[in-house]
């Protein structure tokens, strides 16, 4: 099947930046839309920032102007620059991506385990 291994969470003063990173490797046949998600304690999973094969994006209005997503397809990962972070963009992020697996060429949303942001002084 296909594996998500995200990196680049952690703790960031308000104002601040981070990028994420989220790999995709396994028995890829192929991959479509990439993006991220996010669920703040107590919270639902909402949509951050997506961005398809050909690079058209789409973001949550929250963080319009402040996250970009983009994807580097030679490497199958996409990323998530995050900048001038608030209190609120605090959660755990996940990475998702459709994908066809070349086990059984059905095309699924793949997960990743998550990665815990902080924005706090």
């Amino acid at each position: 099947q296909v594996q998500l291994v995200e990196s680049g969470g952690g703790l960031v003063q308000p104002g601040g930046s981070l990028r994420l990173s989220c790999a995709a490797s396994g028995r890829i046949f192929s991959i479509y839309d990439m993006g991220w998600y996010r669920q703040a304690p107590g919270k639902g999973r909402e949509l951050v920032g997506s961005i398809t094969r050909d690079g058209k994006t789409k973001y949550a209005d929250s963080v319009k102007g402040r996250f970009i997503t983009s994807r580097d397809n030679a490497k199958r990962t996409v990323y998530l620059q995050m900048n001038s972070l608030k209190p609120e963009d605090t959660a755990v992020y996940y990475c998702n991506v459709a994908g066809i697996s070349n086990s059984d060429f059905v095309l699924r949303t793949y997960w990743g385990q998550g990665t815990q942001v902080i924005v706090s002084s």
